[in-house]
């Protein structure tokens, strides 16, 4: 067993680079593996199978503690840095409205599905204190609105356990690449489905031609002093958070120890919580320009770190001992995508906006430039410009959808 922790972080660099590697090997044979095993779900899965045959130890490392604590933060301040309310405005109503009836859809869904197959099968959705099965589905709920930074958020928040984590990742990743390879695949009947829902997509072409003129002029070639101002703004922020973090919750738990019960009292909910606010703030600020020399890919760095050492701390083998989690995370989705096509329907949206804004919510930006690609490779932003708003509203929805499923699991 590998128990320096210099030499864990430096296997699980190389995992990862391994990963990214192959996955952008043209040969068929890699493309058609990473069809059917995505890349994020082996960078969760191989530390996962490194812990299992006790090659690595999560539970005694400190990988996962400094990353959480550190390098989480920061990615929930350069997520969203980049947002760019003037473009936004431009993709008009439809993407808006679609983003957040998605995450409405994802916010309400988590509580009825544990509802529904809480009635139909009760064993399935049992649990006490840190097993208990609402607190994993937050994380779910974090994910599906937002994305790994945010569901990490409310997994430190609600603390659910490491064996009933394992069991939850394994929902979250396969039921929503299920459903991401629909939405892809409907891509390619999108003028027969947008025929179905009496939309008009003709002012789609306008905003890719508008998002090409503004990649070509804005794009630059990052320098050190802006790597140096990236790093000041992920870290001072979180600097700034973890500061105020330790005056804030020491006073609630102390005046207002009853607030316990909905994790105002987590130092970690204030952290995630203020980060988040302060990137936004950023946002309107010039600051918002480093997103033009990688702020959100160095983000995105930081959150594929991030999900190795989650994975290095699971046990596959628990996995298998629950799957009517699978059941829930299907009803959950379900009644997303149903909420989804039902608004589209009324509002006569296209089809575009209903499958990258549903993908921003439930995959994050990688995902969602995928299937915003699937239409044009120039639209790609739009998935990312969508993902960074479900960035900064994953961590508020999902903690929503937590604590109504807390409520409904105590009913």
């Amino acid at each position: 067993m590998l128990q320096n922790d210099a030499t864990v972080l430096g296997l699980l660099m190389v995992i990862l680079a391994m990963v990214f590697y192959t996955a952008s090997l043209p040969q068929k044979g890699w493309q058609r593996f990473y069809s059917i095993f995505p890349p994020l779900l082996l960078c969760y899965f191989i530390p996962g199978l490194l812990n299992s045959f006790g090659i690595i130890n999560g539970a005694e490392s400190q990988l996962y503690p400094v990353v959480s604590r550190y390098l989480l933060p920061a990615c929930l301040v350069l997520f969203t840095l980049g947002m760019d309310w003037k473009a936004l405005s431009k993709l008009g109503p439809p993407a808006i409205i679609m983003m957040l009836v998605g995450s409405f859809g994802i916010i309400i869904g988590g509580p009825i599905a544990l509802f529904i197959v809480g009635k139909i099968s009760p064993e399935t959705v049992a649990g006490e204190g840190p097993d208990a099965i609402w607190r994993g589905l937050a994380t779910i709920a974090g994910s599906w609105i937002g994305g790994g930074a945010n569901q990490t958020a409310l997994r430190e928040v609600f603390k659910p356990s490491d064996r009933l984590f394992s069991q939850i990742v394994a929902v979250d990743v396969i039921t929503a690449e299920l459903w991401m390879a629909v939405l892809i695949y409907g891509a390619g009947f999108a003028t027969k489905i947008d025929r179905f829902l009496k939309a008009d997509s003709s002012g789609i072409d306008e905003i890719k031609n508008h998002l090409e003129a503004y990649q070509q002029n804005n794009q630059k070639i990052p320098a050190t002093k802006d790597f140096i101002y990236l790093a000041a703004v992920g870290l001072g922020a979180t600097g700034i958070a973890h500061f105020l973090a330790e005056i804030i919750t020491p006073y609630l738990s102390t005046n207002y120890p009853s607030l316990e019960k909905y994790s105002l009292t987590s130092s970690f909910f204030w952290i995630t919580g203020l980060v988040t606010l302060i990137g936004i703030i950023l946002s309107f600020t010039p600051l918002r320009k480093l997103e033009n020399v990688g702020a959100s890919k160095l983000g995105s760095v930081f959150l594929y770190i991030l999900v190795a050492t989650i994975g290095m701390q699971m046990d596959l083998g628990s996995v298998a001992n629950n799957p009517g989690l699978f059941a829930i995370g299907l009803i959950w989705m379900m009644i997303h995508a149903g909420l989804i096509i039902l608004v589209a329907r009324l509002l006569k949206i296209p089809y575009f906006f209903l499958a990258v804004s549903s993908q921003a919510n439930v995959g994050g930006s990688a995902s969602a430039s995928v299937v915003a690609a699937a239409f044009h490779p120039s639209l790609a932003s739009v998935g990312i410009l969508l993902a960074i708003l479900g960035y900064a509203i994953g961590t508020y929805g999902g903690y929503l959808s937590a604590l109504m499923m807390q409520w409904i699991s105590e009913m």
